[in-house]
């Protein structure tokens, strides 16, 4: 029997990355073995291994919370899966619908569990979805987090419809898919980049205007000129409290700011007479349920969308990926292919 490869966090920092191996797991009851084929990098799955998500994880910890494989074995009385079927883990196993509560959001992949960066793993039979079929394995692998989130944000902190505007932060996982999620609604989508090669890419999938903010800082007043003054009616909020302020003067009044990263920290002061006096709507994304992820996968299955990968390494160079990740230079998805 081939062992199984897993890459652990044994002590805090990529280099103390460990890769082991362990016998092939049994499904219990109710539990379903997978072929991991591929795993895609979050920002989360960066901090958890540098101990900056959570200082206090026991370790060792497999990370990465998300991968696509395809089933190889299931447990006792798993009904809803077979040998063969493709699939995806959901990056909080206990979320399958509605809203988010403590004993939903426990069970995160890579975080309070074992995650995907694996050759193998088994989970809950719940905690799968069929993926789209059109897609690699590779672009299967990029949905759990940063597509669910995206769609999240748009369809249900927000509710995009054709004509409105939607502006996006950075050329990341969730931004990317941000983009192309609005441009299926029919959305018109602004786009802000430190890079004026990766705005360029941005203009490639569709964004109808884009802003370097290295040389351009007020790009708050750029949005509101690109609306005719009114604002836009969703920021889709990666950086944090940093970001944040700006992000309050250019959305229309009245208007939602779906709130996903803290990739400039938590320190700054926000002022929030605006949100007051402009009636602004924040509304926290953390991902999505289940539910959620189905509903992504049927628009994306009918709609032929191709998730955007920037690079992909292969497994026995799962560290080099995260420093990519931590380089802040990737373009949509960064993807690990496992053997």
């Amino acid at each position: 029997m081939i062992p199984v490869q897993q890459w652990q966090i044994s002590s805090f920092g990529i280099d103390s990355l460990t890769l082991v191996e362990r016998d092939s797991p049994a499904p219990g009851s109710g539990r379903v073995k997978i072929r991991v084929h591929a795993v895609s990098l979050n920002y989360r799955d960066l901090m958890v291994v540098q101990g900056l998500y959570n200082p206090k994880l026991a370790l060792p910890r497999v990370p990465c919370s998300d991968g696509a494989g395809e089933v190889i074995a299931v447990g006792d009385g798993v009904t809803q899966w077979k040998a063969g079927d493709r699939i995806a883990g959901i990056f909080m196993q206990n979320w399958l619908d509605g809203d988010p509560n403590p004993t939903k959001t426990k069970g995160a992949l890579g975080g309070d569990i074992d995650g995907m960066l694996a050759t193998e793993v088994v989970l809950p039979e719940h905690g799968l979805v069929r993926v789209p079929d059109h897609l690699s394995w590779a672009e299967a692998a990029t949905l759990p987090c940063a597509g669910v989130t995206a769609w999240n944000a748009l369809f249900n902190a927000c509710d995009i419809r054709p004509g409105n505007t939607v502006l996006i932060q950075g050329t990341g996982g969730v931004s990317i898919f941000a983009l192309q999620f609005a441009k299926l609604a029919g959305a018109h989508v602004l786009g802000i980049s430190s890079s004026d090669a990766k705005l360029a890419r941005e203009k490639d999938l569709g964004v109808d205007a884009g802003l370097n903010y290295r040389t351009n800082l007020d790009w708050e007043k750029w949005a509101m000129e690109q609306t005719g003054g009114a604002g836009v009616d969703l920021v889709v909020e990666v950086g944090g409290s940093g970001t944040l302020p700006r992000s309050l003067r250019a959305v229309r009044a009245g208007g939602t700011i779906a709130q996903i990263g803290v990739l400039t920290g938590v320190a700054e002061t926000v002022d929030v007479r605006p949100i007051l006096t402009r009636h602004l709507r924040i509304h926290g994304v953390y991902v999505g349920s289940r539910a959620d992820f189905v509903a992504m996968n049927k628009a994306i299955g009918e709609s032929k969308l191709k998730p955007v990968i920037g690079d992909t390494f292969p497994f026995a160079d799962a560290p080099a990926a995260l420093r990519r990740m931590e380089s802040a230079q990737h373009f949509g998805k960064i993807v690990i292919e496992v053997p």
